[in-house]
């Protein structure tokens, strides 16, 4: 129950990043400038609570050059995800992120060698199909960049959800946070140059904004996957539909097209399909069984849970 609360407050806090994003490069901020501020704004937040508590020791890590690939992947992934909702409408962009668990699988099936069943992959197919719907080629289709972008986001969060559960096993949230945020603003201080442009009260306080809910956002996420498994936390994930739909709503008076409400349920079903196999399987098989989910599948069909 802490693990699912952790990460409805992170989705809250991600989706509130991304609309602030939003308003930030409607507001003349070009992207490189928001990757950077968006690390470097939550960098002295970070050190000055931890200086204030007496708990700056939590940054001490023996294992910087994972922290340093973390960083590096998940560069990439917040360059997608903030391209992505500053592209798109923001339940477009959100719903492309749910694909995530789709790739998950391609990786596990096709990098990692690993057999997945039939389930699985219906539920691949059928969350491409719900990407499809939501593109609409042919009919007004969403921008090719911005599909780019919310498609590759899905692919990197995979890999990155790895690698953070991994770095949750020794590290302590915050200090994931820190040197993700850390190395992150040495990577986009690079094009800073390039970029930065002088700004106005408004536009200072939503990079300050988008600092300080993107560093909650992954304290949040970081912390969740330390108390819960990766299957049981991640369907909370939808909920951030919820939240781009109503800051859509709100602030651009723009509800999601038809398309959106045929395709956005197919991704998530996939999803959800996805999620609950992998969570039936891990009750199921043991890390020394010789059967392999296709042989489960095909020998017990009858005790797979209606929905799966």
């Amino acid at each position: 129950m802490v693990a699912i609360a952790l990460r409805l407050a992170a989705m809250a806090m991600l989706s509130t990043m991304f609309m602030l994003a939003k308003l930030a490069g409607e507001a003349g901020v070009a992207l490189p400038e928001l990757m950077f501020w968006r690390q470097a704004m939550s960098l002295p937040l970070i050190a000055g609570v931890l200086l204030a508590t007496g708990r700056i020791r939590l940054l001490r890590t023996n294992r910087m050059a994972s922290h340093a690939r973390r960083a590096t992947t998940g560069t990439v992934g917040l360059c997608c995800n903030l391209g992505a909702a500053t592209l798109l409408p923001l339940p477009v962009a959100t719903t492309l992120g749910f694909t995530t668990p789709l790739f998950a699988v391609l990786i596990a099936a096709l990098v990692l060698r690993e057999t997945v069943g039939k389930w699985r992959w219906t539920a691949v197919v059928l969350g491409f199909v719900g990407v499809l719907v939501i593109a609409r080629p042919g009919d007004a289709p969403v921008p090719a960049l911005g599909l780019a972008a919310g498609l590759g986001a899905g692919v990197i969060v995979a890999i990155v959800s790895f690698q953070i559960r991994d770095l949750a096993r020794t590290e302590a949230p915050i200090a994931c946070v820190f040197w993700f945020a850390f190395y992150g603003s040495l990577f986009t201080a690079i094009l800073l140059p390039f970029y930065a442009q002088p700004h106005g009260l408004r536009e200072w306080m939503l990079l300050a904004a988008i600092g300080l809910s993107g560093a909650l956002a992954q304290f949040l996420i970081t912390a969740a996957l330390r108390f819960g498994q990766v299957a049981t936390v991640v369907v909370m994930d939808y909920s951030a539909l919820i939240w781009s739909t109503l800051y859509g709503w709100v602030i651009w008076d723009h509800l999601p097209a038809a398309a959106m409400w045929l395709g956005a349920p197919l991704i998530v079903a996939a999803g959800l399909i996805i999620t609950s196999r992998e969570h039936f399987l891990s009750r199921r098989i043991s890390p020394t069984s010789a059967l392999d989910e296709a042989a489960i599948e095909e020998a017990q069909p009858e005790k797979i849970p209606v929905g799966t």
